[in-house]
């Protein structure tokens, strides 16, 4: 069984709102045995939206359709949706007496735009809305399943879970199962992580591998099905297996947990505490590592030196140094890794200094070039990246590998 997700609001296009209801419906249909074939994201245009909904009920056994279902004239999904499916709408009794009596609860008189919110596709069953005005809808045409749902979150997860979830299980059959797993590997080109793990996955044709590169990490997502639980995990599994013994150290996590969680823990399973000298990222290291429960036992302190004078007033970085090597260098990060531990009494140091843009670069030390040390109980070792991107693209980078720096050293692991 195959479905297709349409995410329905034109603010849903612009620069200031992340559609993020199709990624979470994708989960759970993946979960309960369900393939997505295709996601799209559409304006508020009833020509538009009418033309969307008839081509997906066209190839997709399930099509699920978020937002635009509001009291406003540019709420068009229910118009678009019936006259897809060649059905009329007509306005319920009950659903419009449960909204006006759900505004009176609340001390005011329902608007008549929002009357429209009662209208339904002949032939298809409401689904209630316990936390909004908005009611959804699901509907049986041509052995097709067209499920209507509002666009808030808060209304739409609690409806799809209760109302329509156990429809698609029972839909999908008992006998069809699916696993994931994400695979995690940090600070390494997504070439160089492919060129290790292809050979492996592409020997798998169940599960399938797909490879994901962002700032700074790489995910391997591998999908297996099965007839049953056992034997998805079982595929998914060898699969995994392989891809460790080939990436080895190379890979940080498959649990679940992103690499800030995996080094504070590392460093409460060691009762080790840190310390952090920031120059070009600014705190955020600190910043991600303090996201992490618990971390206040290991983090004991972070220094933001930006500026020389801080270098060497807070974590005591040699004057004739900075003026011999600059502040970019090898040998600042290090005096900066080690004068924040001194500092601070702790165990590990960091430092971190380095060019983000988008000026301050020369030939000798271009924009993108930052230098990374530990310290301590990690081991000493220095890095020296040039990364490519914007400034905030640069500073992200920086602390990823910063943390795999720290993860490969509190393991024993070869150096980055």
């Amino acid at each position: 069984m195959r479905a297709e997700i349409l995410a329905i609001g034109s603010e849903l296009l612009g620069p200031l709102r992340t559609e993020t209801n199709s990624l979470w419906l994708t989960e759970c249909l993946l979960d309960a045995g369900i393939e997505v074939a295709a996601r799209a994201t559409l304006a508020d245009d009833l020509v538009l939206l009418e033309s969307a909904f008839r081509g997906a009920l066209s190839r997709a056994e399930v099509v699920i359709a978020t937002g635009g279902l509001g009291p406003t004239a540019d709420d068009l999904t229910r118009e678009a949706a019936a006259a897809a499916a060649g059905r009329g709408l007509h306005r319920d009794a009950a659903i419009l007496e449960a909204l006006r009596a759900r505004f009176a609860r609340y001390g005011r008189i329902m608007s008549a735009t929002n009357e429209k919110q009662a209208d339904v596709i002949d032939g298809a069953s409401a689904l209630r809305n316990a936390r909004g005005t908005a009611p959804g809808q699901v509907l049986e045409t041509e052995g097709r399943l067209l499920v209507l749902l509002p666009g808030p979150p808060g209304e739409m997860k609690p409806m799809f879970e209760e109302q329509v979830l156990p429809r698609l299980r029972a839909r999908a059959g008992a006998t069809r199962v699916v696993r994931r797993r994400v695979l995690r590997i940090a600070a390494l080109p997504e070439s160089e992580v492919d060129e290790i793990a292809a050979p492996v996955y592409g020997r798998f044709e169940n599960p399938k591998t797909t490879i994901l590169g962002a700032a700074g990490q790489v995910e391997l997502h591998l999908v297996a099905h099965g007839d049953d639980a056992p034997r998805a995990e079982s595929r998914i599994e060898a699969l995994a297996a392989e891809l460790r013994g080939a990436l080895t150290f190379r890979l940080y996590g498959e649990d679940g947990r992103d690499l800030p969680h995996v080094v504070a823990d590392l460093l409460l399973e060691r009762s080790l505490t840190l310390a952090l000298a920031e120059s070009c990222t600014g705190g955020l290291l600190a910043a991600r590592l303090t996201e992490v429960p618990g971390v206040s036992r290991v983090l004991e302190r972070a220094f933001v030196t930006y500026a020389n004078r801080a270098k060497v007033e807070e974590v005591g970085v040699d004057p004739a140094l900075l003026e011999r090597q600059g502040a970019v260098s090898a040998e600042v990060a290090a005096a900066m890794a080690e004068g924040a531990m001194g500092a601070a009494g702790t165990d590990v140091g960091v430092g971190i200094t380095g060019i983000a843009g988008p000026d301050g670069g020369t030939a000798e030390k271009p924009i993108g070039l930052v230098f990374v040390a530990i310290a301590g109980k990690a081991g000493s070792r220095v890095r020296r990246s040039h990364f490519p991107g914007g400034r905030q693209r640069v500073r992200f980078q920086a602390t990823q590998v910063a943390l795999e720096m720290l993860r490969r050293g509190l393991l024993g692991l070869p150096p980055l």
